[in-house]
């Protein structure tokens, strides 16, 4: 059994490995301490990857259901190409800070991205370290925001219009069907790390249980500001 070695991406975030191997108990630790974790020039079938994914734990397939891979539900493609005219993946996902799956009720655990064909410039996707935000918070702060809870539903708060380029990706009636609103800690304790980090105050989060609107958007704001 090979020895996961890791390269330091940032100053306690991110982190590179050198290779998967055969010890998952390595790749899990690294992942839960680096939260981002990149391995490079992987080739995987659609199964492998899958398989690999299963690792983590149960899959969750994407509501937006037209790009799920046609072989395996549980993976959504990502892609601005056009065949045929149609699209076959989904163009506009990530125009936003978010927190994926912060829409539903238990939320994921990890989100696995695996890149075949990248931009030879630009395209760059950005993580923004959710613990050192919490832990930067004035004292005030973060006593004020001790015990709230958020209202999250699938889409941006800050953009709306289904015709903008910046708007969550629109869903179909049937798909909005399968979604609602959901509650969860603004500052929310890691099951694994014990951790605590600031919880998608961005995208999803519309509100904030027991306050006025006008001020619930405002400290969100104010938190998204700080943690992005």
């Amino acid at each position: 059994m090979t020895r996961l070695r890791l390269r330091s991406l940032g100053e306690g975030f991110g982190a590179e490995a050198d290779e998967i191997g055969s010890d998952f108990g390595a790749v899990r630790d690294a992942f839960f301490a680096a939260q981002v974790l990149v391995f490079r020039s992987q080739t995987f079938t659609p199964t492998g990857y899958l398989d690999f994914a299963r690792r983590f734990g149960k899959p969750e397939p994407h509501v937006i259901d037209q790009f799920h891979h046609p072989e395996h539900a549980d993976i959504l493609i990502l892609s601005n190409v056009k065949r045929n005219g149609q699209p076959i993946g989904l163009a506009d996902a990530g125009t936003y800070f978010h927190t994926d799956y912060s829409y539903l009720e238990v939320p994921a655990r990890a989100t696995l991205l695996y890149s075949i064909e990248v931009p030879k410039k630009g395209g760059d996707t950005l993580f923004a370290n959710q613990y050192a935000a919490y832990d930067d918070l004035s004292a005030s702060l973060r006593k004020q925001i001790e015990g709230l809870v958020a209202l999250h539903h699938y889409g941006n708060r800050d953009d709306v219009d289904k015709g903008s380029r910046t708007v969550a990706s629109v869903l179909t009636e049937a798909q909005e069907e399968k979604v609602g609103w959901v509650r969860h800690p603004v500052a929310r304790r890691h099951p694994v790390t014990g951790r605590t980090a600031l919880y998608a105050v961005s995208g999803s989060s519309f509100g904030i249980e027991g306050m006025p609107q006008d001020e619930a958007i405002d400290l969100l704001d104010e938190l998204r500001a700080h943690a992005t």
